[in-house]
This record gives C-alpha cells, sequence and structure tokens, in this order.
C-alpha cells in the first residue's frame, strides 16, 4: 500500500517518507542539510546531476532551484531528513563565534549543491538521533531542534573552512558578488528587498554596490538579462514564443513582445 508522509518540525528539521518514486521542483529558501536514510534521490541543477545514496549527506546553497527525484531503491522506501538553518538562527550564532575563528580570507563557494564525505560519525549521529521524533509523530521542543542547527553547522565548519563564507553571507568580508548571484538567478521572482538581503546587503547598500558595476538600474539588468535568455531561445527554434515568454518570466506576452522589439528590432514571432 502506497505511503506519503512529511513531518515538518517548525521548518527546521523535516522527514519525507515515501513508497513510490515522486519528482518534485526545490528552491531553497534556507541554507539546507539533507540526509538519506534510504532509496535514491537524484538531484539536477543547472544540468548536473548528482545522485545520493542512503547514508550520504548534502549542503544545498540558500536560493537555488533543483529538480529532485526521490526514488525507492533495491525495495526500500524513499526516506529522507532535512535540517534548515534560519537567516535569524545563522546571525545569532555568528555572535557566540571567537573572533580569532573567523576567516575573513575564505572564498564563498560558486556551487549550489556539495556532497559531504560519507561515512562520518558526527552525520550520522545527528540525523538519526532526531529520527525516534518522527517514528512517534513527536515534534521536538524549540531547545532541541537549536541544538540540532548548532550541530549542523559544526559538521559543515569541521568539513571545510570555506563554509564560514557561505554560511555566514551576510557578513561584510563575505558580501556575494551581485552579477554573479543575479546571473545565477535573473528567473526568480525576487523583490529588491529580497536580492538585497540575500546578497548579504542593505537596501541602500545594495543599490550602491550596483551603481559601480552596472550603469542600469537592478531591475532593468534584470529585465535585459532576460530578454537576452530569450533571444537564445527563440533562435533555437524549440520552444513557442509564448512559452519562452513565460519560461523567463515575463507576466505578459503583448509587454514581452514590445519590449523585445525595442531591444532586438523585431518582434519575437518573426
Amino acid at each position: 500500500m502506497e505511503r506519503l508522509e512529511v513531518f515538518d518540525c517548525s521548518n527546521v528539521l523535516i522527514a519525507s517518507y515515501f513508497t513510490d518514486d515522486r519528482g518534485c521542483a526545490h528552491e531553497n529558501r534556507e541554507h539546507t542539510l539533507i540526509y538519506l536514510c534510504s532509496g535514491e534521490l537524484e538531484i539536477e541543477e543547472r544540468g548536473k546531476k548528482t545522485i545520493l545514496h542512503s547514508g550520504d549527506c548534502a549542503f544545498m546553497r540558500r536560493d537555488n532551484r533543483m529538480w529532485l527525484q526521490k526514488k525507492v531503491k533495491d525495495g526500500m522506501p524513499y526516506h529522507s531528513v532535512v535540517l534548515k538553518f534560519s537567516r535569524a538562527f545563522l546571525k545569532e550564532f555568528y555572535r557566540t563565534l571567537d573572533c580569532r575563528q573567523l576567516l575573513s580570507d575564505t572564498k564563498r563557494e560558486k556551487v549550489s549543491l556539495r556532497v559531504l564525505p560519507s561515512n562520518r560519525p558526527d552525520i550520522r549521529s545527528l540525523f538519526e538521533s532526531v529520527i525516534p521524533y518522527f517514528e512517534a509523530g513527536e515534534k521536538p521542543s524549540e531547545e532541541v531542534l537549536k541544538l540540532k542547527m548548532i550541530e549542523g553547522v559544526y559538521v559543515l565548519l569541521n568539513t571545510d573552512r570555506r563554509f564560514y563564507a557561505s554560511l555566514f553571507d551576510f557578513v561584510e568580508p563575505w558580501k556575494i558578488d551581485i552579477l554573479d548571484y543575479l546571473n545565477e538567478n535573473y528567473m526568480l521572482d525576487l523583490s529588491m528587498e529580497e536580492i538585497a538581503s540575500y546578497t548579504g546587503r542593505s537596501l541602500a547598500t545594495f543599490k550602491r554596490d550596483f551603481a559601480k558595476v552596472s550603469d542600469l538600474t537592478p531591475q532593468k539588468w534584470i529585465v535585459k538579462r532576460r530578454l537576452e535568455a530569450a533571444h537564445e531561445l527563440i533562435k533555437s527554434g524549440k520552444r513557442k514564443v509564448s512559452e519562452i515568454c513565460f519560461d523567463v518570466e515575463f507576466k505578459n506576452l503583448s509587454h514581452f513582445s514590445k519590449v523585445y522589439k525595442e531591444v532586438y528590432g523585431v518582434a519575437p514571432s518573426r
């Protein structure tokens, strides 16, 4: 008999249990660790596929879209546990660090998915210790959830020093490169306030920093980048113009046709 269970603990710990294969688009709003108890997980991002097996753990960087294919494997159900790190928690944790621990010379990784080394006892201990809560259908206390986030942060910091810059990317030395971020995420429907926050800046600082790297406003830069993506898709001839319009996050076909013609001199249908 088919089973589908998702147990969400305050959007910090989430367990999934499926007895049949299923796929879904996934957009990370928080830095996330995912641990596979059983089954198989295929992750596709930017054309690259990564497969996790039982006992594997991976870090998913905030603000990235991925396609997840969750599979039953060798008769075992798909069972995963996810640990999310809220921005508020990471800011609080950052304030507890000894300044001598801070490694401002490290660079923030550009990869959005990082598979951690296998057979780590600290990783197994972290995730297997919460499984009894899910089996009993009882949510851990807020204090326990915070302890698990702390444990998860140390799993990452003890793995690679570059995780300092990834986790605490709201700190001045680790401001995210604006154009790198926008080139990766220009398709997302984000406000300027959200983009500023995700790149580790206030809105005023974001606008000031953006003016240093482009003569366009952020809104016009995003429209230009979406039009460039649409132009490449139209030239390929593989998609309908109406599909491309919505694929590149234009909400209105007539508006898309108008601005496309202003830039390229012809209507997209030509």
